[in-house]
């Protein structure tokens, strides 16, 4: 493993052990060359994923933008980071298990908003915004509309 500070080919591994979900070996390394400390993880990767965008253009399956673009739609909400890296991991190993090698970005894009809808509804809503690419205030209306139909039980007839 490469140093990240100074670049040197050579580092030594001080600590290892399994990340919170066992889904990860975390391990502390050390650069003797500069004295820097860092951590990695080592993940199972059980088959090369790509990507297919709405144009057409494919590109790998990359976890971190994954995780990144999670975090943007929980950011300042009260979720807990290990509730992200849960949902990231489960949208892997469901892409992984899926059989294809080749994955619309739609298909992860509702993987994503299925588990955001269940997590938190700003985040959600943050979410579908970029996903369903909002353009004006009544997509955002419709949208937070659909939402409370779901989320609100029905009044009967007798209440109204």
């Amino acid at each position: 493993m490469k140093c990240p500070f100074c670049g040197s080919d050579d580092t030594v591994v001080k600590d290892s052990r399994t990340a919170d979900d066992n889904t990860a070996i975390r391990r502390r390394r050390e650069c003797p060359e500069c004295g820097s400390r860092f951590t990695t993880f080592e993940r199972v990767q059980l088959r090369e994923l790509t990507v297919v965008k709405k144009n057409g253009e494919k590109t790998m399956f990359d976890r971190d933008k994954l995780a990144r673009s999670i975090q943007i739609a929980v950011r300042k909400r009260p979720v807990n980071p290990e509730r992200v890296e849960k949902i990231v991991n489960s949208i892997q190993r469901r892409l992984e298990s899926s059989g294809e090698a080749e994955i619309p970005s739609a298909v992860i894009g509702q993987y994503v908003m299925d588990a955001l809808s269940t997590l938190d509804h700003i985040a959600y809503i943050r979410f579908a915004s970029v996903y369903k690419d909002f353009r004006e205030v009544k997509d955002f209306e419709d949208f937070v509309d659909t939402i409370d139909r779901f989320a609100k039980p029905k009044q009967s007839e007798d209440e109204e």
